[in-house]
C-alpha cells in the first residue's frame, strides 16, 4: 500500500466516538466492554512514553463481537498515547482498502494498520492477538485437541490488552530505530 492511499485512508477515518455514534444500537456492547478495559500503571507509563508519531488505522465492524470486545481496548491505548493518531473506518464502507489487507483470504475485523509519520506502511495485525486465539482455541478445540504448551491467560480481557500494548510498542521500537526516521529527527 502506498503512503498516498494510507494518508486519505487515515484522512477519511473517525475518531472513537464518531464511529460509535455511528450506530447508537450496535455500539452498546462497545460501551459496556470500554468499562471493563484498564491499563495498568506500567501501560500507561509505557506508551505515554513514546516519541514517534504513529497514524494508525482500524478496519472494523460495529456490528463484529470481534471489534466490540478488542476495540475498546485500542482506544484506550491510543488515548493514553499521544503519538497515536488512531482512526476508524468501518470494512464494508472502505472495501477498496479491506481487500487490500485480506487475512487468510478474508476480509477480517479488526484489521489494525500503522502507519510512519510520512504514511509509509509499518505493521498489519488482523482480527485477534495470541492471547485471544489461544483462549477461543481452547473453548473450541477442547480437551479432544489441547493446545501443545500455550499458556491460556487466567484472564483474557487483561491478556489481549496486554498483546495489543505490546504491539504498539513493537511498531514504536521500528519506528524508534528506522534509519530514516533517525536521520530525520537526529536521534
Amino acid at each position: 500500500m502506498d503512503a498516498t492511499t494510507l494518508r486519505a485512508a487515515h484522512d477519511a477515518g473517525l475518531s472513537y466516538a464518531q464511529y460509535l455514534a455511528s450506530d447508537v444500537a450496535r455500539a452498546r456492547p462497545w460501551h459496556e466492554v470500554g468499562q471493563r478495559i484498564a491499563l495498568t500503571t506500567a501501560q500507561r507509563a509505557l506508551l505515554g512514553s513514546f516519541t514517534r508519531a504513529m497514524p494508525v488505522i482500524c478496519l472494523s465492524g460495529i456490528w463484529c463481537g470481534d471489534c466490540s470486545a478488542q476495540g475498546p481496548m485500542l482506544a484506550a491505548i491510543a488515548d493514553a498515547c499521544p503519538v497515536a493518531d488512531l482512526r476508524w473506518l468501518d470494512r464494508d464502507e472502505h472495501a477498496d482498502l479491506s481487500q487490500r489487507v485480506t487475512i487468510c483470504g478474508g476480509r477480517r475485523v479488526p484489521t489494525v494498520i500503522w502507519m510512519s509519520e510520512d504514511f509509509e506502511f509499518v505493521s498489519l495485525l488482523g482480527d485477534r492477538t495470541i492471547s485471544r486465539y489461544r483462549a477461543m482455541a481452547a473453548r473450541a478445540l477442547g480437551a479432544s485437541c489441547p493446545l501443545p504448551g500455550a499458556p491460556l491467560p487466567d484472564d483474557e480481557i487483561a491478556a489481549t490488552l496486554a498483546d495489543w500494548v505490546c504491539e504498539f510498542e513493537r511498531v514504536q521500537l521500528l519506528l524508534r530505530l528506522s534509519p530514516k526516521l533517525r536521520q530525520k529527527h537526529g536521534d
